[in-house]
């Protein structure tokens, strides 16, 4: 993990193809896992690819692949499309990538780097968890009070996220970090 960083290169269009197609399969096989009292939200650890993909190659191929993934996921398991939730998707990816702002990429995968990923995936999931909860309350998309967006959408899909995200990302950081580590090694 070196070089200079490119927004939008080769490499981040063939990381926004791998990263939508990874988050819509997984997403489709965890919406099974509904969580209890809530509103369509899903036990998902699959939140962690595109903060992956937002972290290891930046805010643009990290919205890509949430947002496009939960659209294809979306379509698949309900056969429907909310704007909202996707774009709420994107930010999950998003906001990590913004880490290309904070850290130099030889950092990324040494402990700061680690950790950062984790308070990042953290805020992701409560900005972008907020920004769909509270934008199907305010456009009345199925939700009637701000404690039904808080309680059914916000707080249950925000902590399982970000718990999600926090642990498992920084453990795909590190296993994408040695990966490219041996393959150079072995050039």
């Amino acid at each position: 993990m070196s070089g200079k960083r490119e927004f939008l290169s080769v490499t981040s269009i063939v990381a926004m193809g791998i990263g939508t197609a990874l988050y819509a399969a997984f997403n489709v096989f965890f919406n099974i896992f509904q969580l209890p009292g809530t509103q369509l939200v899903a036990l998902r650890p699959s939140v962690a690819i595109p903060m992956f993909f937002g972290f290891v190659f930046g805010p643009i191929v990290g919205f890509v692949a949430g947002f496009l993934g939960n659209i294809i996921s979306d379509a698949i398991s309900w056969g429907g499309f909310w704007w909202n939730w996707d774009v709420g998707n994107g930010l999950l990816g998003l906001i990590p990538g913004l880490t290309i702002f904070l850290i130099k990429k030889e950092e990324m995968s040494t402990s700061k780097g680690l950790i950062l990923c984790s308070i990042l995936s953290i805020i992701a999931s409560i900005i972008g968890m907020g920004f769909a909860a509270y934008t199907d309350y305010i456009f009345g998309y199925g939700i009637s009070t701000i404690e039904e967006a808080t309680y059914a959408l916000f707080l249950p899909a925000a902590i399982t996220d970000a718990v999600n995200g926090a642990i498992i990302t920084p453990i795909l950081v590190a296993a994408y970090s040695a990966a490219v580590k041996g393959r150079a090694r072995r050039a």
